[in-house]
């Protein structure tokens, strides 16, 4: 993942990326949407398995960069070289097997006012299963559940400007 300043005539690379260039975080496989939630600047990131697994990932907002997440030595918490070492990598705080979908579709954290009992989930979607599912830190483990299963094949989200 790269992070840069665009807010100048030609972009920059800010002084505190933590590899000294624009790399800001690396073991990603196919980041399918990333979104900051509004009110906490936690970025979460949805990334798309290969074979086995579909995952979430969260980098909170202290965040100084330089999370490794693991590809290619794992796929969502599972080890895809003989012998892989966990030691140093950032696992997602949610995955789910080809079992339940097979491309996870990143959303947005919900902020809203029409449906109070959802403010603070991490929306997200199966673009194969039209499932859409819901996230949220709980006594501070993350627990995911089906919200609703349709028959939408879900490419993005969007976000309103009331949240």
């Amino acid at each position: 993942m790269l992070r840069i300043d665009i807010n100048q005539p030609t972009y920059t690379i800010p002084q505190d990326n933590p590899f000294g260039n624009e790399i800001w975080s690396y073991g990603l496989r196919n980041p399918w949407r990333i979104s900051f939630d509004r009110d906490t600047g936690d970025l979460f990131i949805a990334d798309v398995g290969q074979s086995a697994r579909e995952e979430v990932n969260v980098q909170p907002a202290s965040s100084n960069g330089g999370e490794n997440y693991g590809w290619q030595v794992m796929e969502g918490s599972l080890c895809t070289t003989e012998g892989c070492d966990q030691a140093g990598l950032t696992l997602p705080v949610f995955e789910y097997d080809h079992g339940q979908g097979c491309s996870i579709t990143g959303g947005e954290v919900y902020r809203g006012m029409a449906y109070p009992e959802l403010n603070g989930t991490y929306l997200f979607a199966d673009y194969c299963q039209g499932t859409i599912w819901g996230l949220r830190q709980n006594g501070g483990q993350w627990e995911g559940s089906v919200l609703l299963s349709t028959f939408y094949q879900v490419l993005t989200f969007g976000e309103a400007g009331d949240g």
